[in-house]
């Protein structure tokens, strides 16, 4: 028994800090600066229709901290209709929303863009209504989209 549970963990061990399926943070590298990128996706959100909530310059506010912070800046964005229709498949999912975007510069100048996988509000929100499911699902393959069209040049 124990040989198993050994197994079992070296297994675990092996595949877990690999595996991508149902991870919580999704990261595009992107061709673009941050502001570049940045300025992308508001283009974006504006096309598609979507509502511009806020955006957070980390960066700018570590400055008026009298502190450094490479670029990181935080987008948020959504359609009010279906972010009502998921808080009312459960109301916790408003910590949740409006989505959001994070940008940020690592030491080497390389920009990201990263997002909370909204798979992972399934678990987190306990949802299991098929209609809220598949909005999800959608909201999922928008932020891949979105995500990968502010990282392009």
């Amino acid at each position: 028994m124990k040989k198993w549970l050994l197994l079992a963990l070296i297994a675990l061990i092996f595949t877990g800090c690999e595996n991508k399926k149902g991870a919580f943070l999704e990261t595009v590298e992107s061709q673009n600066d941050v502001p570049t990128a940045v300025n992308r996706l508001m283009r974006l959100i504006e096309k598609k229709g979507l509502t511009h909530f806020a955006t957070i310059d980390h960066a700018a506010n570590a400055r008026k901290a009298g502190m450094r912070l490479k670029p990181e800046t935080v987008v948020l964005f959504g359609n009010p209709k279906v972010g009502t229709q998921l808080m009312e498949c459960n109301p916790s999912m408003g910590l949740d929303l409006p989505l959001r975007l994070l940008f940020t510069t690592n030491y080497e100048g390389q920009t990201s863009i990263t997002y909370t996988n909204p798979e992972y509000w399934t678990l987190k929100h306990n949802i299991k209504d098929k209609k809220c499911l598949a909005m999800i699902k959608k909201i999922h393959i928008a932020l891949q989209e979105l995500a990968k069209e502010a990282a392009k040049k």
